[in-house]
């Protein structure tokens, strides 16, 4: 349980927050290549950190995020004309490259220097696996990008959608994996599953022990359960500052993922997840069962900036719960796993008070993280700069699932399977059972 104080620390992002502060450390992925699919494509608004911003591929193929606001008379300029290697207002013509650097003023007399004494804020954006990626923070000497191995490999899936409520509440989502076991599966028997698989002992003990810890990436937690004597099986979870999860569901060892959750302001979060598994790894896993395996219907992608990535779905339609399906089929009756955390996220307000709160022993990771983070921040505003923003080496993890023999160093017998860019060729997913979520 926080305080008031600690609740909105932690929570409220926006420029000259400690939050906001501490996320502008890092570099951000804020959306998507293919929204700004060729040169001088019409521009996109983009909401960051409680920031209005367009973004613009120009006519090099460069990507400039500027804001949103023109320093003249302030119209927008979403409505500007992407041409000639930048983004021309068209109040009264004012043109600027990526950098924020006026190139043009037109409206002004041909012997006037004023442009070259204006310039628009603007951010640096690079593009990697298929995200653009910004930095908003003070230095003038830039970090690297963050080894987030998924983000590195060229068969990683992507997706993204919003959500709205505060970006930590639906971070500690990913990092409460109990609630698997009720949301997503509490329809599901063991008999659901092959006899001695990992969905096998995972159906049958819905309170296992829990264990975390700190890492240089963030914090670390397992999970274990007793299995056939002598062994138990661990579940390994990462969070990773500021803002990222890996969820154990899969194989340690096995392929990369994670999902982060890009504040967008104090009550809408980005949540942008990529996954790569090598080819022929996902061999036994079933779609058909008593849990949610439909699709998330999204909206198409409209031009505000809270128009991007949303689902059908949503708090106006109670997220489309079927109460019939919920009663024979699935736990939630919900159409999705996406949607079933998407509502009881959502359901806790925009930002959740954990001044109410009432946290067990299964809350370990969600304590744990909090405390990190509310350290970072504290810390930043003492003048120490996060130490993973120039390491970026330390994302380089994984998580998963995995046998261990009783009584050994969890963070030890597991640390060279946690370890990224490595491959195991000798692993399966086939172990799990076919059951998703385990």
């Amino acid at each position: 349980m926080l305080n008031q104080q600690d609740n909105e620390l932690l929570t409220r992002v926006g420029p000259g927050t400690p939050m906001g502060n501490l996320m502008r450390q890092f570099w951000l992925p804020v959306g998507l290549s293919s929204e700004l699919p060729e040169p001088d494509c019409p521009p996109v608004r983009i909401m960051i950190l409680g920031e209005e911003l367009v973004a613009f591929r120009d006519t090099t193929g460069s990507v400039g995020l500027l804001d949103n606001y023109c320093p003249h008379r302030r119209a927008s300029l979403f409505f500007g004309r992407n041409e000639e290697c930048g983004l021309r207002c068209v109040y009264h013509g004012w043109k600027f490259d990526a950098t924020g650097a006026c190139v043009d003023m037109p409206s002004e007399p041909a012997e006037s220097n004023f442009k070259d004494k204006v310039k628009i804020k603007a951010y640096p954006v690079r593009e990697r696996g298929g995200l653009l990626w910004a930095y908003m923070g003070p230095r003038e000497t830039m970090p690297e990008l963050p080894d987030l191995e998924a983000n590195m490999e060229d068969s990683a899936s992507i997706n993204v959608f919003m959500r709205e409520c505060n970006w930590m509440q639906a971070l500690e989502g990913d990092i409460d994996t109990v609630h698997t076991l009720y949301l997503h599966l509490g329809s599901a028997q063991y008999e659901d599953a092959p006899e001695g698989s990992w969905a096998w002992w995972h159906l049958q003990n819905r309170a296992p022990h829990f264990a975390a810890v700190d890492t240089d990436f963030g914090t670390l937690y397992g999970a274990f359960r007793p299995t056939v004597e002598g062994t138990n099986y661990w579940r390994f979870a990462n969070f990773l500052m500021p803002f990222y999860a890996m969820t154990p569901p899969g194989v340690l060892g096995v392929g990369s993922k994670f999902r982060a959750w890009v504040p967008m302001d104090d009550t809408h979060t980005l949540a942008i997840s990529m996954n790569a598994i090598p080819k022929g790894s996902a061999r036994g896993v079933r779609s058909e069962g008593n849990w949610a395996s439909g699709q998330t219907e999204m909206h198409p992608n409209g031009t505000g900036l809270f128009d991007r990535f949303r689902c059908v779905a949503d708090e106006s339609n109670d997220y489309l719960i079927d109460r019939e399906v919920q009663k024979t089929k699935t736990y939630a009756g919900l159409p999705s796993i996406t949607l079933e955390d998407q509502a009881v996220t959502a359901s806790m307000g925009d930002i959740v008070d954990r001044t109410k709160e009432r946290l067990g022993t299964s809350d370990q990771m969600i304590i744990r993280t909090r405390r990190r983070l509310l350290r970072a921040a504290r810390a930043l505003m003492e003048g120490e700069t996060p130490p993973e923003v120039d390491n970026p080496s330390v994302y380089g993890v994984r998580s998963g699932g995995v046998m261990l023999p009783v009584g050994v160093d969890w963070v030890e017998a597991s640390k060279e399977l946690r370890k990224g860019f490595i491959q195991h060729p000798e692993l399966d997913l086939a172990v799990i059972g076919g059951v998703p979520a385990v």
